[in-house]
């Protein structure tokens, strides 16, 4: 065995059932199948299997369904949201908060039967949140491409400032 290979942190893979512990997120709208690659505080790839009876594409397009590109990004927040949630012993008591997006771009129509691998490189990282280029790709060809914000924040915060904002409405 080679020195590089002794040296090698093993790969990190998620299943389904261990990315729901780490997300909050579910049907329909849970948009990551499977993580095939972690590499913490780095980056992370995940699978979208996309099917025909994914509830978007009855209104997305009728006849022709495409997956809304607004969703692609969304799967890559998602990944980007366990690359940084893993870091979080306490991540029950967080929500990490989609804050933008950036440089957005729209190669290629993603369609039932595809199977979406996103990629998602950390530009910055910090206990508040983070900053990461995600990439989606059917087969090798670039699908789509932006940079994505998020925030990390107390839960209890969240819901009680929800509220009090709701009431001032």
């Amino acid at each position: 065995m080679s020195e590089a290979t002794t040296t090698t942190a093993p790969a990190v893979t998620l299943d389904i059932l261990e990315i729901q512990r780490i997300l909050p997120h579910r049907y329909p709208f849970l948009l990551i199948d499977r993580v095939t690659e972690l590499q913490r505080k780095q980056r992370i790839v995940a699978l979208k299997n996309v099917s025909v009876n994914e509830p978007f594409f009855a209104g997305h397009f009728p006849n022709f369904p495409i997956m809304p590109g607004v969703l692609v990004v969304e799967a890559m927040a998602q990944a980007g949201g366990v690359l940084l949630l893993v870091e979080f012993e306490d991540r029950d008591a967080k929500l990490l908060l989609f804050t933008g997006i950036e440089s957005a771009k729209f190669r290629r129509p993603i369609v039932p039967g595809d199977q979406v691998r996103i990629e998602v490189t950390v530009l910055s990282w910090s206990h508040r949140g983070g900053r990461m280029e995600g990439k989606a790709y059917v087969g090798d060809k670039l699908a789509c491409e932006a940079i994505v914000t998020c925030r990390l924040v107390d839960r209890a915060r969240m819901t009680g400032g929800a509220s009090s904002q709701d009431n001032n409405a």
